[in-house]
């Protein structure tokens, strides 16, 4: 993750799909226009809809990052309305 300056970071592997993307939207809501979030989540159904729905929203996926325990961070920067 050194190529980006995160500015937050959200662990959401304790919670369910759809409640997953809900706490990397209010997350993401926090920061300001351009800021950087990494989120914490587990393979599967999270790493398929996340990404996905943080992009319907406007926002930037910069990367995906495979931990390989069973978890991905995904870097997203936020973008403005």
């Amino acid at each position: 993750m050194a190529d980006f300056i995160i500015d937050d970071i959200v662990d959401i592997t304790d919670v369910v799909c759809p409640t997953t993307f809900v706490k990397a939207k209010v997350a993401l809501e926090e920061l300001d226009d351009g800021q950087i979030l990494s989120v914490k989540m587990n393979d599967g159904e999270p790493v398929q809809n996340v990404p996905r729905s943080i992009k319907e929203e406007g926002h930037q996926i910069l990367k995906l990052i495979d931990n390989e325990d069973g978890t991905y961070n995904l870097i997203v920067k936020k973008v403005g309305d």
